[in-house]
Formats: C-alpha cells, sequence, structure tokens
C-alpha cells in the first residue's frame, strides 16, 4: 500500500464512522503565545478543550503537518541518526468532544489496523495508564477491560505517568493515554526477546505507532487536578511509522516517503545509499530537513534570526552542513529537491505547488549564505591555528565561531580533529549555557491561573464592527509577570475590542466605571479568546463596566488597513498576479506589506502602484461586506485564500469594487476608501529571496511625509539660491566633487609612493630584515596602503606604522613572505605592541592593525616593535 493510499484508508474508514473530515493546520502557529509551531494533531483544536470555541463537529478526523524540533518535544538531534525520528512529520488522528469515549476509540483502533491495513494482531501491544499516587489517580482498569477484547493479557502493559498520561503543558487539559506498539522484528529475533520486554526502550523495530489520549482533567497552575464536565478523546499516530509496517521495510526512510528525495540526493552528490553510514546519515537528515523547510516557508515561515524563522534557518543550515561535510556539496543542492517533493506530497498538501517556486528560491538563498559562512568560519579555523604548536581550541574562540558567524561546533570539532587539535568543549559549553540563560532569562513569563467571576461559556462576543462602546462584564482575568512588569488580562462576556489578528493591531482603550478606569494597551486573540491587556488589576471585578475604544486609533488603523487591500490589488495589477501576500502589520502610524516578487520595483512601478491606489482613493469607493461566505464560495468570487492561514467553513469578504479588490478578512476598514485621504510608498526593499517589503503611510501621515519631502527640497533650493532646476545644480555639484575626489587620490597616492621612498630609504637593518618604524600623518586605510607598497620593496621586510586621528591610535604592522615563512605572524606581534597604546588588535600573518587610546605610548609601541626583532 504506497503513502497515498494509506492516507486515504485512515480518513475513509473515519468518515464512515461519522467522523467530519478537516484540512490540515498551519504548521507555523500564530494565535498561541504558548506555541511556535503545530506539534501535534489536537492543537489545531485546543480550543475546544478549553471550552473557548463552540463545537460545530463533535466528531473530527485528519492529517496534520507538525514540526517538533524546539521545546519539550525536540527531535532534532536524533533526526537521520535513527530510522523514525523526523523534524516534520504527518499525524494522522481522530477526536471525540464530549461524545464517544474509551471503549469506541480502541474498538476502532483494533478494527483499522487489523481488518482494514491487515497489521497482524500478533504483532501489536498496548500500554495502560497505572495511575499515579501523587496525583491521585487509579489505573485506568476501564481501558484494560476494553483491550482484553482483543489482546492477550501479556501484550497488555501497565505504563508510569512519564509515558502513559499526556497534558498539553503545565497547565491545561490532559490524561491517560494508550499507545499502540507494533513489533516488526523477524521470527527469530522475536523468539529471542519478547516484545513485551522492549516497549518504550527506543528499539527501532519495537515502536508507537498510535496513541489514544482520553482527556477527563484539567491541571491548574498549583498542579493539582481538575475533573472535566466533558470527556474527550484525542488521538496521534505518526504516518511514517505506519508507512513503514504496511511497507515492510525496516526504516521510515525506505517507505515511498523519502525514497525519492534520498533517491535524487543520491544522484546528485554521486553516492549510493546504503554503502556507507555517514552519507547514509546525510541523506536522511538533509530529506527530512527539506520537507520541514518547505512545509514551514509553503505556510508563510521565511527563515530569519529570530522566533520561528530562527527555527527554519537552523534546521536548514544543519541539513546543508551534513551535505558540506559528508556529501561534497559546495554550491547550493537543496533547492533541486522541491521538485521531488512537490511531485510526491502536492496532491495532499496544495499549498507545496502553489509556492514551489517561492520555496525553491528562498531555499537556494539561504544555502548560498551558509555555504559562504561556512567558507569565512574555515578561514578563521585555519588563522587560529596557523604558526601555532598542536593543542587546545579555546572554548571562547570556538563559542564566537559559533555565536556570531554561525559555525556549527561539530564542524569546528571535525578540523580540529583532522589537523590533530582537540575543543575545549567545556568552555564551549559554558558560553552555550550562558547564553541560553539570558534567552531564558528573557522569555520568562509568568502566567497565573484565571480567577473565574462568572461562571458559563468563556467565549467573548466581538460587537468592535459595529460598536465602539459597550457595557461589559469580566468574565475572568489574570495576572502576568515578565521581565519586571505586571500586567493583567480580561476577558469580557462582550467586546468592541478588536483582537491583534491577520496582521492588524489590537485595539486600545479604556475600560472604566464610576470606581476606577483600566488603561487596554494591547488587545490579543489567544486560544480563540479575546484577551484584553491592561495595566492595573480591577478592584471590584463583579462590577459593570463600559468598554471603549480610542476612536483615534481605530480609525487610522482602519485606514492603514484598507489602503492595504487597495495596495495589494494594485501590485497584481501593475507586476502581475504572482503577487501574493507573505505578511503584513497594519497599526494606527502606518502599514508594512510583505509580497511575493522576484525584483527591485523600479521607481516607475511604485509611482504606478501609488496612482492606482489614490485614483481609487478619490473614487470613494463603498466598502462591501459579505459575511458567513462558504470558503469555496469566497474563492470562486476572487478572494485570495493565503497559505499559513486557518480558515474556517464560512469566512468573512470584504471588497472595494468586486472587480477590482475582493479578499478574505476579518478586520476592521473604511466605510469608503475617500477617508483614506492619501496614501504615499515611503520604502521598498527585499526581505528574502522572492519576497519584497513595502511600507506606506496614509492620511495625516502620509501628508506630512510629503510636506517634509516639499521642506527639504526647498532647502536645496536655497542652499543653490534658488536657482530654477535645483537637480541640475545637484548633479553639477556632485560631478565636481567627484572630480576633486580623484584629484585628491591621485596626490595621496603621490604622497604616499614618496613616502614609501623616504621610509625604505631610512630603514634600519636589523638581523638582515629591513626594519621600518614611524608614525605618519594618514587615516589607518591609507596606512594599511602604504604597509603594502614597502612589503613590496624587498622579500625581508617589516613595516610598523602609527597614525593618530580624532583623539585615536592606530597601528598597522606588516610582514613581507619570506618572514611570514619564517615564522613572523603580523597579528600576534601586534597584539603585543597594542598595549603600550592601551588597545589590542589582531590579523593575518602579513599584515594586521590595533586600536588604542594612548597617543603618548606610540613611541614606547615602535620600540618594542623593534625589540621583537631582536
Amino acid at each position: 500500500m504506497n503513502s497515498s493510499d494509506i492516507r486515504k484508508a485512515f480518513l475513509n474508514f473515519f468518515e464512515k464512522k461519522g467522523h467530519k473530515i478537516v484540512p490540515s493546520a498551519p504548521m507555523v502557529v500564530k494565535d498561541d503565545p504558548t506555541l511556535m509551531f503545530t506539534n501535534a494533531g489536537m492543537n489545531q483544536f485546543k480550543n475546544l478543550f478549553l471550552g473557548n470555541e463552540k463545537i460545530e463537529f463533535s466528531r473530527i478526523a485528519d492529517t496534520q503537518k507538525c514540526l517538533r524540533v524546539s521545546g519539550k518535544h525536540n527531535d532534532l538531534e536524533e533526526v537521520g541518526h535513527d530510522t523514525y525520528h523526523h523534524t516534520m512529520f504527518e499525524m494522522l488522528g481522530n477526536w471525540s468532544f464530549g461524545d464517544y469515549f474509551k471503549k469506541e476509540a480502541i474498538d476502532w483502533a483494533w478494527e483499522l489496523f487489523t481488518e482494514v491495513l491487515s497489521i497482524q494482531k500478533e504483532n501489536l501491544y498496548t500500554t495502560v495508564f497505572i495511575g499515579d499516587q501523587t496525583d491521585g489517580i487509579e489505573p485506568d482498569n476501564e481501558a484494560y477491560e476494553y483491550w482484553k477484547k482483543h489482546l492477550p493479557e501479556e501484550r497488555i502493559l501497565w505504563g508510569s505517568k512519564k509515558d502513559n498520561f499526556w497534558e498539553m503543558g503545565d497547565t491545561g487539559p490532559c490524561g491517560p493515554c494508550s499507545e499502540i506498539h507494533v513489533d516488526i522484528r523477524s521470527q527469530a529475533e522475536k523468539d529471542k526477546i519478547p516484545g513485551a520486554e522492549l516497549i518504550n526502550k527506543d528499539h527501532p523495530e519495537v515502536i508507537e505507532i498510535w496513541n489514544l489520549v482520553f482527556i477527563e482533567f484539567n491541571r491548574v497552575k498549583d498542579g493539582s487536578l481538575q475533573v472535566l464536565k466533558n470527556k474527550h478523546v484525542d488521538t496521534g499516530m505518526g504516518f511514517e511509522r505506519l508507512a513503514m509496517v504496511l511497507q515492510g521495510v525496516r526504516s521510515n526512510y525506505d517507505t515511498d516517503i523519502f525514497k525519492p528525495l534520498i533517491s535524487k540526493l543520491a544522484n546528485l552528490s554521486g553516492s549510493v545509499y546504503g554503502k556507507d553510514e555517514k552519507k547514509d546519515i546525510a541523506m536522511r537528515v538533509i530529506s527530512d530537513h527539506v520537507r520541514a523547510v518547505s512545509f514551514a516557508i509553503a505556510d508563510g515561515q521565511l527563515p530569519s534570526n529570530t522566533g520561528a524563522g530562527y527555527v527554519i534557518r537552523r534546521i536548514l543550515r544543519r541539513a546543508v552542513r551534513y551535505g558540506f561535510s559528508f556529501l561534497g556539496f559546495d554550491e547550493p543542492f537543496m533547492y533541486q529537491l522541491v521538485q521531488v517533493l512537490v511531485d510526491e506530497m502536492s496532491s495532499a498538501f496544495p499549498e507545496l505547488k502553489s509556492q514551489q517556486d517561492l520555496i525553491a528560491q528562498v531555499i537556494k538563498e539561504e544555502e548560498s549564505s551558509f555555504l559562504r559562512t561556512l567558507s569565512n568560519g574555515i578561514k578563521k579555523f585555519e588563522q587560529y591555528i596557523q604558526n601555532k604548536e598542536v593543542g587546545i581550541i579555546g572554548g571562547d574562540f570556538a563559542f564566537e565561531l559559533y555565536d556570531t558567524f554561525g559555525f556549527p561546533i561539530d564542524l569546528t570539532g571535525l578540523l580540529a580533529k583532522e589537523n590533530g587539535w582537540k575543543v575545549d568543549m567545556v568552555g564551549f559549553n559554558k558560553g552555550l549555557e550562558a547564553q541560553k540563560n539570558r534567552s531564558r532569562k528573557a522569555a520568562e513569563v509568568d502566567t497565573a491561573d484565571w480567577i473565574q467571576i462568572r461562571e458559563g461559556n468563556t467565549a467573548t462576543e466581538f460587537i468592535g464592527y459595529d460598536h465602539l462602546e459597550s457595557n461589559v462584564h469580566i468574565l475572568k482575568y489574570r495576572k502576568v509577570s515578565a521581565k519586571n512588569k505586571t500586567v493583567f488580562e480580561l476577558v469580557l462576556d462582550k467586546t468592541p475590542f478588536y483582537a491583534e489578528s491577520g496582521g492588524q493591531m489590537g485595539d486600545k482603550g479604556i475600560i472604566f466605571n464610576r470606581n476606577e478606569t483600566l488603561n487596554v494597551f494591547d488587545t490579543k486573540k489567544e486560544n480563540n479568546l479575546i484577551v484584553h491587556r491592561v495595566d492595573k488589576e480591577p478592584l471590584k471585578p463583579t462590577e459593570a463596566f463600559t468598554a471603549s475604544v480610542s476612536q483615534q486609533n481605530r480609525l487610522l488603523t482602519e485606514n492603514n488597513h484598507s489602503a492595504t487591500h487597495l495596495m495589494h490589488a494594485a501590485l497584481r495589477k501593475v507586476l502581475g498576479t504572482h503577487v501574493e501576500q507573505k505578511g503584513s502589520l497594519v497599526d494606527a502610524d502606518r502599514l508594512r506589506f510583505d509580497f511575493s516578487h522576484f525584483a527591485k520595483l523600479s521607481d516607475e512601478e511604485i509611482k504606478e502602484v501609488e496612482d492606482i491606489v489614490n485614483s481609487r482613493i478619490r473614487q470613494n469607493i463603498a466598502r462591501d461586506i459579505k459575511n458567513d461566505v462558504p470558503i469555496n464560495e469566497a474563492v470562486e468570487m476572487g478572494a485570495m485564500a493565503l497559505f499559513g492561514e486557518k480558515y474556517g467553513e464560512k469566512v468573512r469578504v470584504i471588497s472595494f469594487d468586486p472587480e477590482y479588490s475582493v479578499e478574505l478578512c476579518g478586520g476592521t476598514h473604511v466605510a469608503a476608501t475617500g477617508q483614506i485621504g492619501l496614501f504615499k510608498i515611503v520604502s521598498e526593499s527585499a526581505i528574502a529571496a522572492g519576497v519584497r517589503r513595502i511600507e506606506a503611510v496614509t492620511g495625516q501621515k502620509a501628508e506630512a511625509y510629503v510636506d517634509e519631502q516639499i521642506h527639504i527640497l526647498k532647502e536645496i533650493k536655497e542652499m543653490f539660491k534658488n536657482q530654477p532646476n535645483p537637480l541640475n545644480a545637484v548633479k553639477n555639484m556632485v560631478e565636481q566633487s567627484n572630480q576633486q575626489q580623484k584629484e585628491l587620490e591621485r596626490l595621496q597616492k603621490h604622497l604616499a609612493e614618496k613616502a614609501s621612498e623616504d621610509l625604505f630609504q631610512n630603514a634600519e637593518v636589523i638581523s638582515n630584515i629591513h626594519f621600518i618604524a614611524a608614525e605618519v600623518d594618514m587615516d589607518i586605510n591609507q596606512a594599511k596602503s602604504l604597509a603594502h607598497k614597502l612589503r613590496a620593496k624587498d622579500s625581508r621586510v617589516c613595516i610598523v606604522l602609527a597614525t593618530k586621528q580624532d583623539g585615536k591610535v592606530n597601528m598597522v604592522v606588516s610582514f613581507s613572505d619570506d618572514l611570514v615563512n619564517e615564522g613572523f605572524h603580523a597579528g600576534n606581534a601586534i597584539r603585543e605592541i597594542a598595549k603600550e597604546i592601551k588597545g589590542g588588535g589582531g590579523g593575518q600573518p602579513h599584515l594586521a592593525t590595533a586600536g588604542g587610546k594612548d597617543a603618548g605610548g606610540i613611541k614606547a609601541a615602535l620600540k618594542k616593535a623593534k625589540a621583537l626583532l631582536k
């Protein structure tokens, strides 16, 4: 059974059992501060478990793309070295929200495995929760009895809290679970050791394949458990592991999910998979990681230096490093695997096909950048060990390579080993731990339990499309402390405050009554709760309040949001329909829009976009809103569904002229485009391969921007005595300046040649070395140029030059090639000399520089340099 048929068989089975089949949520999480990535199938249903969202379907099944690489579920370092761990993987799952429970979950799992998928019964084992005295939970005898209908008792094993009690996090819904394991070893191996003895012992062929979680408790902040009113089922099965079992192979990487990728890699590298363990690991790592990176980019997450983007960059660079170290790739190669991935998986995940060009372009650029980093890191390593006796690579240097230059520590270790050196890993780990502690401290947040004020449904009714003020009651609130700052979060029964979503920043305003006023400085959405962040704790939270949104802040934000829609349509008109939104940010001050395009916009294109948008503003087009439109119908209307966004069965459609701009959008907008006033682009730049960013302003901000440009132009005119054509005046001035610069450079070159002749003529010969030491009146770059000229005068020259500028001292040391070959090292020499000017420096064997702050030490420095030759 191929992987596509396996996926279909699972979904068809549960559809026949009355489950609603839903699409995978994006792998990148946007509205949950506790998660960067979807790491389990249940993540998209967290709101239902928490009671923050109305249950529309009590039975659901899907296949969910997941990523486990950071935090509690960190599989990264195991990936490739074993045969069954992955970063990105599919999780097949079925859920019951207050509907069926243990009996049906167990019976259907058994039916699917043994009757539909024909897994041999004698190869299956299950584990059941043994209970926990600390939490006061009895053994799960109910699940044990249900399993006895299907399995002999010797294949039903009791499991501890570690393996058989599932928790969402430190707090939240949780419950006992029952894992199904399969033993795919040969009969001879089974005869030697029973499978029961290898359960949860990390045996590659006795593995967990499906986890049935029975959610019946809620863990609160003090660690205690509360019994939930409704019981739920949450199951998760590893798709790749299931394929391994059903396709009769011994490794996930031998399934048809990975084989095409590995085959392509083997072809590109000229290697044969299965012949060399190190190369095999590298091919497994790369084939896994290209999936993770590709799906993340398709979902809108580009590699970067922070947050989720940093995780994706780290995964990508790990793959490049394995290709570089073990498969001989010194040029980009991973991007060539994207086509293979699209061919294999786009039928199930169409976003791969639609985003294929962007994925390949981003990966290729990231590869090129990191390969340059590797090349630079190798050079720095070689400089470090040059002319030193074999010994220990300092932990601080290894950490500097890792932290500052992104050079992997294991590659530093490999280079050290090849040269007979060792790395001070204790020192490296000390630096790494210090860095982690700093990051941990910066991200530390202490969130208290919710204090419930009113019982009942915790979902907030949003009335902010039609009202900016309303009488409200607090449902619950909590205290949140981070970075020595304490704020409070409120959930109301209804609210006019728009919560940050879809790129639009949250509303600001006040929540008040006759006794107190709470300043709302932000409004966010967390697990579908609208959370109002206020500056202090409510004194009397049971009383009635008035929630009032800042009208000015909302108005300016709406201007920018509607202008974003108009600009998106204009960009597609000017540049082409390949333009798609890749990110946006809209607040009261500006709009920022990221979009797919492979070239810098010309001035003419920018002006054309501005002209189209301002034309639409002058037409004062009325906003048209259609609510609860079926998603398919909305797409047929021309609304674009953005990959990486999660849409419901029904959506909200905003249009400004159905022939011009139609978008799926939950944000707030102007009633008519004339309200925007004026639109002006202030910057356009690249943020990644194939992704551009525009920043723009509207209304009064746009007027202020234009006024500022006019004022600057007026000042330029005045500088040129109000010439009728200031542009020509500026051009003439620049041309004159360029000519003067050329003349200056010619004179400096002449003076440098004269200075080099004079200095060499006055050189002191020490031990058959021409020693030149002098203080020169020039900048550091000119001094370096002079040193280069002097070292070419003879095969045995040592130059030491000092300069003073703006109260700072700089020095240059240079040795000719023959002296370098004899062991002289400018970098080592200058470190000693620079102490005399209270400074420091370094560099290469033939040339090094240093800076200091004590000009009075120049003479002593030149004298010390002379002493080094004796």
